[in-house]
């Protein structure tokens, strides 16, 4: 995920979705996760504190900074590239267990009151976003990293 200023996603020359300040999230599932991965990811996204305070220190979580999430589904986050010259997808979830994982992250976190626009799952996307800091922080509900 990436702290943004602004960021949005385009499907076919029509925006699907953009947020104002808050967290790009390119969000990928993988082919072991379940929904307590789900809970777990959407719990990390909202409480990290990794916007500025008065003091210019990161110590606010997206709620107190008042910011957005804008969801974007990646299963290419989940690429083996180690051998070879292309890329392995097979710990990527298949869309039937991916898809239904990736919605119930958004739903969490508009549980918790914050605002989430999205992508389209398994469309082409033209994602922008103006990363601020830059800052950005790579997730992992099974802690491999």
């Amino acid at each position: 995920m990436q702290r943004v200023s602004r960021a949005s996603v385009r499907v076919e020359d029509q925006t699907t979705g953009e947020i104002g300040q808050g967290l790009c999230v390119l969000l990928g599932v993988g082919i072991d996760d379940d929904d307590d991965d789900a809970v777990a990811m959407a719990g990390k996204i909202a409480g990290l504190r990794i916007f500025s305070d008065a003091a210019g220190l990161m110590n606010l979580d997206i709620n107190e900074a008042g910011g957005g999430v804008l969801l974007i589904s990646q299963f290419t986050l989940h690429g083996d590239a180690r051998k070879g010259r292309r890329p392995s997808f097979i710990n990527a979830a298949r869309e039937d267990i991916a898809k239904p994982l990736y919605e119930r992250v958004g739903v969490l976190l508009e549980r918790q009151r914050i605002a989430v626009a999205y992508g389209v799952f398994g469309a082409q996307m033209d994602v922008e976003l103006v990363n601020e800091g830059p800052v950005t922080i790579l997730l992992d509900t099974k802690k491999l990293f």
